[in-house]
């Protein structure tokens, strides 16, 4: 597999490619490589942590693109290839002619990958697109954050999409070769990836008209699911799905026998539209209780729930 890529998405794809055991031999510019060596100084020896996670088990190989001696060795190299994965910008690779349908026409057995941010055509498809401003223009903003205000993902989500859809699109690409001998071509793009895992927010929005409002650390559509304080200022998550999860939080979580039987709460849709008055009951109940106890109860309960925790203790 030849991986003329960068930054976060491709490098992804390649990577979960590598650990399954295929040969990625990465291409890099001279002088500072892949630029994702420089996103920090972490790992050291000139490898960000960002480049550690993404490059594991791959055979890094300079080769200058600028110069008609590193294009010939691109060619030779994909001419060998199973695999061609590229996420450079589309018009760069229309220059270079090594484009997904233009490698396809001159290796039939090729599977050619490309990873764009926006696709290769259109309005938007020469437009730079990094993860956070694909987050923006696919919704994913719009329902992330407080009512206050939006919040991008923690992680790179749109990058690590489209990675995933690659890995998955190429190892389809490969089963089908395997029955007719011909390769092919897997195009994604960023906003694509974003918006597929958007697909709830924009069919709900779509079928009732009302856009999800951003509600923090809690779930849009289904009350009490969400984050709430204990009396020693720890955050438990906590997640009801159904009638009987309702009423055995009530009943034996949080002491509150009288709110199972509310008719006026009865079912994810009437609790919607009391939402504020259940969110408020609900907290002030968990505050009375520390976390070791709330946890018990919510074991004995059989109500699912989860400490929030930070990195650190992610690692401890």
């Amino acid at each position: 597999m030849v991986a003329l890529e960068q930054a976060v998405a491709a490098p992804f794809a390649t990577r979960q490619l590598a650990d399954l055991g295929a040969r990625v031999v990465k291409l890099e510019r001279p002088g500072r490589g892949d630029f994702a060596r420089d996103y920090d100084s972490a790992a050291g020896d000139g490898m960000s942590s960002w480049f550690v996670w993404l490059n594991r088990s791959k055979q890094s190989v300079i080769t200058d693109l600028a110069t008609s001696e590193g294009r010939r060795a691109l060619a030779a190299l994909i001419g060998r290839a199973d695999v061609f994965v590229c996420n450079l910008a589309p018009a760069t690779i229309r220059r270079l002619g090594i484009s997904a349908a233009q490698l396809s026409a001159r290796h039939p057995r090729l599977i050619a990958c490309e990873i764009s941010g926006y696709g290769d055509t259109g309005p938007y498809a020469d437009r730079k697109a990094y993860d956070l401003l694909v987050q923006a223009e696919a919704g994913v903003l719009a329902v992330t954050g407080s009512p206050e205000a939006p919040a991008k993902a923690g992680i790179s989500v749109a990058d690590i999409a489209a990675g995933v859809y690659a890995y998955s699109g190429i190892l389809a690409a490969l089963l089908q070769r395997g029955r007719t001998g011909r390769g092919g071509v897997v195009q994604v793009s960023l906003l694509d990836a974003l918006a597929e895992w958007m697909s709830h927010p924009l069919l709900f929005t779509s079928l009732t008209g009302r856009p999800p409002r951003r509600t923090g650390a809690r779930h849009a559509s289904i009350v009490p699911y969400g984050s709430y304080r204990t009396a020693d200022s720890a955050d438990i998550l906590l997640a009801v799905q159904n009638e009987a999860e309702w009423a055995r939080l009530c009943r034996d979580v949080l002491g509150l026998p009288a709110a199972a039987d509310d008719s006026r709460l009865a079912g994810n849709e009437r609790r919607m539209q009391r939402r504020d008055e259940v969110e408020a009951m609900v907290s002030q109940a968990v505050s009375r209780l520390a976390a070791e106890e709330l946890v018990a109860r919510l074991d004995r309960a059989r109500i699912a729930y989860a400490s929030v925790r930070d990195v650190a203790q992610v690692l401890a």
